[in-house]
């Protein structure tokens, strides 16, 4: 049987990658099937009940500026909100909120079914329709077929997904949902390098049974700062967190239940996620520590289910029945869930070109854990991608390709088609090169003319942020030409601001640029920045205080674009570059760099072999 209509976009699966490639496609215009395996579990938060942290706070932001729906969701179900970090520089400071789960999959759901470019059916697709080596549609496990000129999968863990308990293992996607067995098989038999990785999730708790009492309370933040730019209000009431700590009874419990741990008996072969290790790996891998915080945070404002961050576990029931009633406050508690490891295929993402489309496939897209990263934040930055380029794609128009230096998205994405990912990968600020022009506040002022220009930004929300940028301009303007002198009640205010005297005429921008003044504090010499925006005067605060090092980097990416221009043909033939060994002519063919900058960032290519290249492009006349 055929479905009768053809589609712009098919995308498979409807996690938080499904979610943000459908929506991006849609509303380009485009013409999408959303394909699950079971509605109910849309926008589903499989594991802990939270978005955004350090990092990943940054890809919230970056996909609400393009267009996305992530951090809107986020800020319209969170029950806590907390800025991370901020002893530290803006760079490495990150928004997380914990989220009533329920409501954040009800609110995405009905934000899908809102648009009327987006076609939502159950189904389990098993194979790709190929012809040519282009894909034209799917074909579901009921022998349906659904046409289409493009095919985005965001299959999440569900990929020969094979649930571990102790010693029991079954089939599973998730807990409660299929495996997708057939579609992993399909993908072998076109030629895809197929890899396995594992993860995990904790028990889950009766609140009821829990002592709080007794635990450490971790409230949210006082003045909530939502991740969407859009956001007025927090709507929801907020909720604290609490926490707790294993014990050396605790750890010993874990221990007398090693002989029958997955991951410790062989039965678990597949690299976990090494950032986010499971507790039995945590006590055996650090014995000297006599303890390991645990955070205790609501799964929602309409029940009692607790996720108790930090237990993530494939240990046996009966053994983690006794690790939590041995943790303080946990005496009495009961499991509602129990935890699980999970191992799942995934295609290795070298085999992709950096517009997420498959290099063996056309018109083929995959997006989030089926190209081995793991997180909410990571899927949905790459859905909204590859929903992005798939249209584009259809268009005929040049691929939305972000560079390192514009967004964690492009760094992101660079990492895993060039460099590829032998464990799950995790974003971390670590991993940019340019994290002071990729700071969280400024996503906005990086990447919403884009969204804007691809139709995925709404005029008000488009002319809002113009007025913003307007703001910030005339703020930096007024700051560098408002003068003071050094006169007595000038430099009487200063003493009270705790800051040095000055001995010459100063700008108020020069003023700012010392570490213990802030724009609030110049209010006494100006009376009109009394009523500044938070946004505004935060923007410019950073500009001012950091420009030295910001006009730094900003000078590196200027001297490495230079590279990042040139580019390098599809269909060029490695072996005939003179002075390349046979290592990098093996590796340039497999990895299809498009540009010499992206051949500079493939581990074990040496300066010299980017020199030989370099020479081979000038003299075939390419660049």
């Amino acid at each position: 049987m055929q479905s009768e209509d053809i589609y712009d976009v098919i995308v498979v699966g409807a996690g938080h990658a499904g979610c943000e490639a459908a929506l991006a496609a849609a509303r380009m215009g485009h013409k999408v099937l959303l394909l699950t395996i079971n509605v109910d579990n849309i926008a589903q938060m499989s594991c802990n009940p939270a978005i955004g942290g350090l990092a990943k706070g940054h890809l919230v932001k970056e996909i609400d500026a393009l267009g996305g729906e992530m951090a809107k969701n986020a800020d319209e179900t969170a029950i806590q909100f907390r800025r991370l970090n901020t002893k530290k520089g803006p760079a490495v400071q990150g928004t997380r909120t914990q989220n009533d789960m329920y409501l954040y999959k009800q609110r995405m759901r009905k934000v899908l079914e809102s648009e009327e470019n987006i076609h939502i059916r159950q189904a389990m697709v098993d194979r790709l329709l190929v012809k040519d080596r282009k894909v034209y549609g799917v074909e579901t496990s009921i022998g349906e077929k659904f046409f289409s000129r493009t095919v985005i999968l965001t299959t999440g863990t569900f990929l020969r997904g094979l649930i571990h308990i102790g010693l029991t293992h079954f089939p599973a996607g998730r807990m409660g949902d299929p495996p997708s067995n057939k579609l992993s098989e399909n993908l072998m038999e076109l030629g895809f390098e197929i890899g396995r990785f594992k993860t995990g999730t904790t028990p889950r708790l009766d609140g009821k049974t829990i002592e709080y009492s007794s635990l450490e309370i971790q409230k949210g933040d006082e003045n909530p700062r939502p991740f969407s730019f859009s956001t007025k209000e927090i709507k929801l009431p907020q909720v604290p967190c609490y926490i707790t700590y294993t014990t050396p009874k605790t750890h010993e419990i874990i221990r007398s239940g090693l002989d029958r741990s997955p991951l410790y008996t062989g039965v678990i072969k597949a690299r976990g996620v090494r950032y986010c290790p499971s507790i039995e790996d945590k006590v055996v891998k650090f014995p000297e520590r006599p303890r390991h915080q645990i955070f205790l945070e609501p799964e929602g404002l309409d029940t009692v289910e607790v996720y108790p961050n930090g237990i993530s576990t494939s240990l046996p029931i009966d053994i983690q029945i006794k690790m939590v009633r041995s943790i303080p406050g946990l005496e009495k508690a009961r499991i509602i869930r129990p935890g699980y490891g999970i191992e799942h295929d995934y295609v290795n993402p070298i085999q992709l070109k950096p517009n997420l489309e498959t290099k063996l496939i056309e018109n083929l897209f995959f997006a989030g854990q089926i190209n081995g990263t793991t997180g909410y934040e990571e899927a949905a930055a790459q859905g909204l991608m590859a929903g992005i380029n798939a249209v584009l794609k259809i268009r005929g128009e040049e691929p939305l390709i972000l560079s390192r230096s514009q967004a964690y998205i492009g760094v992101l994405i660079d990492d895993l088609v060039t460099k590829g990912t032998d464990e799950p990968y995790r974003m971390f600020t670590s991993r940019a090169e340019y994290r002071l022009l990729l700071r969280e506040d400024n996503a906005d002022f990086r990447l919403r003319d884009i969204g804007y220009r691809l139709g995925l930004v709404d005029e008000e929300t488009y002319r809002d942020f113009c007025e913003k940028r307007r703001k910030v301009e005339s703020l930096l303007k007024r700051l560098n030409e408002f003068k003071i002198r050094p006169e007595p009640s000038v430099q009487d205010r200063l003493r009270e601001l705790g800051t040095t005297p000055i001995k010459n005429v100063v700008s108020l921008a020069q003023l700012l640029k010392r570490s213990e003044i802030s724009i609030k504090d110049l209010v006494v010499f100006d009376e009109e920045l009394k009523n500044i925006e938070d946004q505004v005067a935060e923007e410019v605060e950073t500009r001012i205080k950091y420009e030295g090092y910001i006009k730094r980097q900003e000078r590196q990416v200027e001297q490495l674009k230079k590279i990042e221009e040139i580019k390098i043909p599809e269909d060029i033939d490695y072996s005939k570059v003179h002075g390349l060994t046979k290592e990098a002519v093996e590796k340039l063919s497999r990895i299809r760099p498009l540009t010499l900058g992206q051949v500079s960032r493939i581990p074990g290519i040496t300066p010299a072999s980017i020199v030989a290249l370099q020479i081979y492009l000038k003299k075939e006349g390419i660049r």
